[in-house]
C-alpha cells in the first residue's frame, strides 16, 4: 500500500532548488534587458534626422501655427509635441556594455538550458562577438 503525504509531512523546496529557480530568473533578466537594449538601439528605417532637421521643422510649425485652421492647429501641435519627445531623446546615448557584460556571463547557459541557438541568437539580433565572447558555439542545423 503506497503512502499519503500527509499536509504535515510536506516539506518546502529545498535550498538548492531555491538556488536555481533564482539563477534562472536572474539569467531570464540578462538576456531580456540586453535584447531589449539592442531592440531600442536598433537602426531605423528611412532617412536619420538630425537635431537641426527637428529644430528647422520645429520653427516652420511655429510659423505656421499662427494661420492654421483649428483641425491643421491640432496636427500641428501633436507633431511639435513629437518632434520636441525626439529632440529630447537624440542626446541620449545607449550604453549598453554593462548589460551586455552581464549578457556575456549568463548566455551560455541560458542558452543550453532553454535550447537556443546560435542561429536563434543571431537572430535576435545579438552580434557573433558577443556569442563569441559568451562561449555559445556555432551550430549547424
Amino acid at each position: 500500500m503506497a503512502t499519503q503525504k500527509t499536509r504535515t509531512d510536506r516539506r518546502g523546496m529545498s535550498a538548492s532548488h531555491k538556488a536555481a529557480l533564482a539563477k534562472g530568473r536572474e539569467e531570464g533578466l540578462a538576456v531580456r534587458r540586453y535584447l531589449e537594449a539592442l531592440e531600442s538601439s536598433r537602426p531605423r528605417r528611412g532617412r536619420r534626422r538630425t537635431p537641426a532637421s527637428i529644430e528647422k521643422r520645429l520653427k516652420s510649425i511655429d510659423t505656421q501655427l499662427v494661420s492654421a485652421d483649428a483641425l491643421s492647429r491640432l496636427h500641428l501641435i501633436q507633431q511639435q509635441k513629437d518632434l520636441q519627445e525626439e529632440l529630447d531623446r537624440s542626446g541620449d546615448t545607449h550604453d549598453i556594455t554593462d548589460l551586455e557584460k552581464h549578457f556575456i556571463d549568463v548566455a551560455k547557459s541560458y542558452g543550453e538550458r532553454k535550447g537556443i541557438t546560435y542561429g536563434t541568437w543571431r537572430s535576435a539580433g545579438v552580434s557573433a562577438a558577443v556569442l563569441q565572447k559568451a562561449g555559445v558555439p556555432r551550430t549547424r542545423g
